[in-house]
């Protein structure tokens, strides 16, 4: 894949706020009057109370090195492509959207499926499936590391977690998940990424033909 070298500014600026939060969580804790729970966790419940905003905050949030490691790593292997490819502008639009559209998922979910509107999430983890599936469909061959060991087309991996994700889902809903992983955050935001392919990046490409 030959791109031209671009500062990926966008994706740079996005892990920094993801740290800043992440550092918010250290600094303030969970019950220091509630801030941080109220406005960087999303769930059915605080949408209900009115508290829309949490739809973007909570995925810009992470509690834990280990779950903000991994998804900041992938956000700058995948994001950075994207950015140069789409423009600034333009990716970050889309990765603010899959961003909020995970949150509801993750929420819609919890409520409709799961019937745990109470249930809090946070990550970037549904944006940066949005980031993933709109990175293999754009470049179907190009060989990733599942698991940072398994090399497979790009196309194949994204399918591999989105059935993942599914299974996961159906798992959750049995009362039989082990893992406490917000799946419909995943596949909500894996749809943003799909959608905005066919319904863009596509539809763009075939215009300038």
């Amino acid at each position: 894949m030959n791109l031209p070298y671009k500062k990926p500014l966008a994706v740079q600026t996005i892990i920094a706020l993801n740290v800043f939060v992440f550092i918010l969580w250290k600094v303030l804790g969970a019950n220091d009057n509630g801030f941080m729970v109220k406005n960087f966790l999303v769930s059915w419940d605080s949408l209900k109370e009115g508290r829309y905003w949490t739809l973007l905050g909570a995925a810009f949030s992470h509690y834990m090195l280990l779950h903000i490691f991994i998804n900041m790593f992938v956000l700058k292997g995948f994001g950075a492509v994207i950015e140069i490819v789409l423009g600034m502008k333009r990716f970050v639009i889309f990765y603010l959207v899959a961003g909020i559209f995970s949150s509801f998922a993750h929420a819609a979910v919890s409520a409709y499926i799961l019937s745990q509107p109470e249930v809090p999430a946070l990550g970037a983890s549904g944006a940066i499936s949005g980031v993933i599936l709109l990175f293999s469909l754009m470049f179907p061959k190009e060989k990733i590391l599942i698991l940072g060991i398994i090399p497979a087309p790009a196309l194949i991996g994204a399918l591999i977690f989105v059935g993942l994700d599914v299974w996961g889902l159906v798992s959750q809903a049995r009362g039989t998940a082990i893992l406490p992983i917000g799946h419909g955050a995943h596949l909500g935001g894996a749809l943003v990424g799909v959608l905005y392919y066919y319904f863009y990046v596509k539809r763009r490409a075939s215009v300038n033909l």
